[in-house]
C-alpha cells in the first residue's frame, strides 16, 4: 500500500509539472526572464560577448519589465516630462524576450560608443536626432529596421506593450575588452549606507540594501520594482553618476524638451556596493574611451560581480 501511494504521488507531481510546462497554469505570456546572473556573471564574465543595448520603458504603464534581470547593465537617464528611460546592455545573457521597448534619445548616442559596436533595439526616434542615431558607431535593430523580432504583448496598452527577441536581432560586436566594467573587492573607506534615492521631476529611482540578498532592491517611484518572472530588481553595485544635462532641440507633444546626459567628460560619482557608499569620481575623455570610477585619490571604484545599476543625474 505504501508503494502504490509514493507511486501515485510520484504520478502527481509528473502531472503538475508537465502541465506547468504546457502552460496551463500561466496566466500570462511566458515572455522571457531567465534566472538572475548569478554572482560572476555580470561585466566580470569572459569578454567577447556580442552587446546588446535595449530602450525600455519605465513609466507606471510600461512596467513590470520583461527580461531586465539578465542585463549586465542598466543606464537611467533623464527624459522629458522629469521622467526616466532604461538603456539595458545585455553581454553574454539574452533573454528570449525584452522590453518593453521604447524610442531612442540622443543621450543613447553618446553612452553606446564605449561599449564597441553594439546593436540597439528601439521603437522610434525623432525626426530631429535621427542623424545623430544612425551617425553613432551601432548596428540598428530598431522595429523598422527588423521588424519581424518584434511582437506586442495583448495584455498590455500600447506603446507600452512592444518586445524584442533578441535571437532575430544582427549580432552586435564583441564588448570590448578595456571597456567592461572593472570588478574587484570591496574598497576601504565606505561609510554605511542602507538606501538612497535619486529624484527627477516626476519621477523617483531608490535603493535599499538587502543584507539577504546582498544586492540593492531597486524601487520605481517609491514601489518595489520587479521584473514580469523573476521578481524584484537587485543590483550588486549602483553608481550615482552626476553629469551636465541641457536640453535637446526636440519637445514632445506638451512641449517640453528632452534633456540630453552628458556622459562624456568628467565629474563626481557616488557608489553603494555591499552596504556601503563611496565618494570618488568619473572622467571619459571622448566617446569611444570607458567610464573610468576613482576614489578622491585617484584609485580605481571597483564595482561587485553582478547586475551594475548607472543613474545618470543631473549635477557637477
Amino acid at each position: 500500500m505504501r508503494r502504490l501511494r509514493a507511486l501515485f504521488a510520484a504520478l502527481m507531481v509528473l502531472v503538475v509539472f508537465g502541465a506547468t510546462g504546457c502552460g496551463l497554469f500561466s496566466s500570462a505570456p511566458q515572455s522571457g526572464d531567465p534566472a538572475t546572473p548569478p554572482p560572476g556573471s555580470g561585466p566580470s564574465a569572459p569578454n567577447g560577448a556580442p552587446v546588446l543595448a535595449v530602450k525600455i520603458d519605465n513609466v507606471a504603464e510600461g512596467r513590470p519589465p520583461v527580461g531586465l534581470a539578465a542585463a549586465e547593465m542598466v543606464f537611467a537617464e533623464p527624459v522629458e516630462g522629469g521622467f526616466s528611460r532604461l538603456l539595458a546592455i545585455f553581454g553574454q545573457h539574452k533573454p528570449p524576450l525584452i522590453g518593453p521597448v521604447r524610442s531612442a534619445r540622443e543621450t543613447d548616442a553618446e553612452i553606446l560608443p564605449q561599449f564597441g559596436r553594439p546593436v540597439l533595439a528601439y521603437s522610434g526616434v525623432a525626426p530631429e536626432i535621427r542623424q545623430t542615431i544612425d551617425a553613432a558607431p551601432i548596428i540598428d535593430g530598431s522595429d523598422g529596421a527588423v521588424p519581424q523580432a518584434y511582437s506586442r504583448d495583448s495584455t498590455r496598452p500600447v506603446p507600452h506593450n512592444l518586445l524584442v527577441d533578441p535571437a532575430k536581432l544582427p549580432a552586435g560586436e564583441p564588448w570590448p575588452a578595456a571597456a567592461r566594467p572593472l570588478i574587484g573587492d570591496l574598497p576601504e573607506g565606505g561609510a554605511p549606507t542602507e538606501n538612497y534615492e535619486v529624484r527627477y521631476p516626476s519621477a523617483r529611482i531608490g535603493f535599499f540594501y538587502n543584507h539577504e540578498r546582498g544586492l540593492w532592491n531597486v524601487s520605481m517611484d517609491g514601489d518595489p520594482y520587479a521584473t514580469l518572472h523573476t521578481g524584484r530588481v537587485g543590483a550588486s553595485t549602483v553608481i550615482i553618476q552626476k553629469v551636465g544635462v541641457h536640453d535637446s532641440v526636440v519637445r514632445d507633444a506638451a512641449g517640453n524638451p528632452s534633456p540630453v546626459a552628458e556622459t562624456v567628460g568628467e565629474g563626481s560619482v557616488l557608489m553603494l556596493r555591499d552596504g556601503q557608499s563611496f565618494e570618488g569620481r568619473w572622467s571619459r575623455p571622448t566617446p569611444s574611451d570607458p567610464t573610468r570610477y576613482t576614489d578622491p585619490a585617484g584609485a580605481p571604484l571597483p564595482a561587485a560581480p553582478g547586475q551594475i545599476w548607472v543613474v545618470l543625474t543631473e549635477g557637477e
